[in-house]
């Protein structure tokens, strides 16, 4: 479903996109057409095989009214809309992304609500330019979606953004039990369609922090295993 060479070079919903995105998620984050059909909370739940809300809160329960809060990337649903909602008006709430269509859902989903911005960047290299201390930063199933490589860089540089008192929050697959059925049918999905998803099968969150020792990682794990929430806080 990728387009061809010649077709991105014009096409304004794909410029700048990394080169991982349109050869892998085309279909799942940049066609326009596919992002109208997928960006629906009903799509999210059957993905998440029902756990779609238990996986929700498990973000939103740490954001307190008030706070400056970095997403670091659109969601489909209304997650970002509840998301900022929790923060409301006496807080930040900063949305970033690389992709532009994600970044027109996500300005759809935001309109009116003044606390909120979206910006277009790279997960791993963003810089607010008001220069904000966020009191919580999260990551939603973006690290499954990216190589190895950009795994270490997005953990880096949100804990390198990390004031001391504050929370990275990492929401995203996990290592299933193998007696899981559910173990059976991502295997098949990562072989087609996520191929950089099982590498968080075999490694904790924290080893793709080049300072891991100084935080804390407390980590839950949901529906036998296939999914995580991993809260990190520096060490006191």
């Amino acid at each position: 479903m990728t387009k061809n060479h010649a077709s991105l070079a014009i096409d304004p919903y794909y410029d700048g996109v990394p080169a991982y995105m349109t050869e892998v998620y085309d279909w799942a984050y940049v066609d326009p057409k596919w992002v109208r059909v997928l960006d629906h909370n009903l799509v999210v739940r059957v993905q998440l095989f029902l756990n779609d809300q238990r996986l929700i809160r498990s973000y939103l329960n740490e954001i307190k009214e008030g706070m400056r809060v970095w997403q670091l990337a659109h969601v489909y649903g209304d997650l970002v809309t509840r998301a900022a909602h929790r923060v409301g008006p006496n807080g930040v709430f900063h949305l970033t992304d690389v992709t532009p269509i994600q970044l027109e859902h996500a300005q759809r989903k935001l309109a009116g609500l003044d606390w909120t911005k979206v910006i277009r960047s790279d997960a791993a290299s963003f810089n607010s330019e008001e220069h904000v201390d966020y009191d919580l930063i999260c990551s939603f199933f973006l690290l499954h979606e990216v190589p190895d490589e950009k795994k270490f860089e997005i953990v880096d540089h949100m804990l390198q953004k990390l004031p001391k008192g504050s929370k990275a929050v990492f929401v995203d697959y996990h290592n299933p039990s193998k007696w899981h059925p559910v173990r059976y049918i991502l295997k098949l999905v990562n072989r087609y369609l996520e191929p950089f998803s099982e590498t968080l099968w075999k490694n904790e969150l924290s080893s793709y922090a080049s300072q891991a020792e100084r935080f804390t990682w407390r980590k839950r794990t949901f529906f036998g295993g296939v999914y995580q929430c991993v809260v990190v806080e520096h060490k006191s």
